[in-house]
Parts: structure tokens; sequence; C-alpha cells
């Protein structure tokens, strides 16, 4: 199913181009990378949910990032990704209703995560391959901290963004799905 999926994937730019490239090579290479035992590279799938009108993002302030970022997690071993974005946006929000705005996904992405400590243990730097799909959900919607992995969940402007997170490498996804959520779903 994997497999599949990033073979029908239709990279916008040249990044996504190249990263497609790559995670084909690790899936050439491993089958183990639906779950973290694999510990060069594994498979997380994202939740980028916008507001009805899409002027705003639900982002949580990661714990271990110190920054606002999207949610979603590792797949554990469940392939499917459209699933584990809405399991995983879920469980770190609390959000309980999600409209999905498109299942083909709307970001392809390989994003390096540095060495860090979580629950106590040492995990090695590695690689996500990411799998993102775009939702819109109600900003009236009360939504809570998971507090194992997030301090604050919060609607962001998403024109304030720039401002908010921290980590440039995700600067620059988040644009390029804000792009193409603005020339396609608007």
């Amino acid at each position: 199913m994997l497999k599949e999926l990033i073979e029908n994937y239709k990279p916008s730019c040249m990044q996504e181009e190249k990263d497609k490239e790559v995670i084909q090579k690790y899936l050439a290479i491993f089958n183990n990378l639906s779950t973290r035992e694999n510990e060069f590279a594994h498979f997380t799938s994202s939740a980028f949910i916008v507001n009805h009108d899409h002027t705003k993002v639900l982002m949580a302030y990661h714990n271990i990032y110190k920054s606002y970022a999207w949610l979603g997690g590792h797949l554990d071993g469940d392939t499917n990704t459209l699933n584990v974005a809405i399991k995983e946006a879920k469980e770190e929000s609390s959000i309980k209703k999600l409209k999905v705005l498109n299942k083909t996904p709307i970001s392809l992405d390989v994003i390096e995560v540095t060495g860090h400590f979580k629950k106590g243990a040492w995990v090695t730097p590695h690689v996500h391959l990411n799998i993102t799909y775009l939702f819109e959900g109600n900003e009236l919607e009360e939504i809570h901290e998971k507090e194992d992995e997030n301090s604050k969940v919060a609607w962001l402007p998403i024109e304030e963004l720039d401002n908010l997170v921290n980590e440039e490498n995700m600067k620059v996804i988040y644009k390029k799905i804000i792009k193409k959520m603005l020339d396609n779903f608007n």
C-alpha cells in the first residue's frame, strides 16, 4: 500500500520530486518502514487542519522541538496513512470532527529528526518519510493538549505561522502546503 501511494503521488515541486525519489529508494532497501523498528527512516503521517474559511491552522506546541507544528505521528504498523493522520490529530488535540478535503496527500516530505530524549530515552537522529493530508475543522470545537506530547493546541492565523514556528525546515513545508491549499481548495 505504501509503495503504491508513493508511486502514484504527483510531486508539485523540485523538493517533492527529490523526496519522492529518496523515499522510493528507502522502500527498495527496507521492508520495515511502517514501524519505528527502522532506526534510519520510517513513515509518519500528518494532518494539516484549517478552519472553514482557510485563514487559520490547528497546531500543537510540541515540547521536544519547542515549536508549533502540525498534528501527526508514526504509523506503528498501520499503512493506512489517512487513518493514521486522523487518529493522531484527534489524539493530539481532542478534536472530534474532521472533514477530509482530499483523500490524496497534499504533501510528501523527507524530514530530518535530530537526536533527542523522549520519555527519558534517547532517540537517535533519523528521518521521517512523511505523508500529509489536508483537513477542515471547526475552530469553535473544544480542543485540548496531549500533555505527554504538547503543551498547547491552538488555531493559529496562517499569516502568522512564520513568527510562531521555530523550525526553519518546517516553515518551508507549511508554506508549500498553504500555497497548494489556496490554489486548489479556495
